[in-house]
């Protein structure tokens, strides 16, 4: 355990590799994310997120389940949005 300073309560300081295995847990359990195709990398007090999702709706929801899980967290949404669409002709095979 570590003291934080005078009056402030003792924390367990978690290994950064499992802060980013927890907070990826966390984006795979909740039904807003459920998501388990992303990277999570944590240094320090910033997390950087990276992969693909299918709309900006769908990222933003991430961050949102971050700062639940930790408010303090900086975190740094790399996701690309890939929106799928149909394709506007039918293909042929031959």
């Amino acid at each position: 355990m570590q003291s934080k300073g005078h009056g402030e309560e003792h924390r367990f300081e978690e290994a950064p590799e499992y802060r980013a295995a927890r907070l990826r847990r966390a984006l795979a359990e909740d039904p807003r994310t459920a998501e388990l195709g992303l990277q999570v990398d944590v240094r320090g007090e910033h997390a950087y997120l990276s992969g693909t999702v299918s709309s900006q709706e769908y990222k933003d929801q991430l961050d949102k389940v971050l700062h639940e899980q930790e408010p303090h967290l900086r975190v740094h949404n790399d996701v690309r949005v890939v929106e799928v669409a149909e394709p506007p002709h039918s293909e042929v095979l031959r």
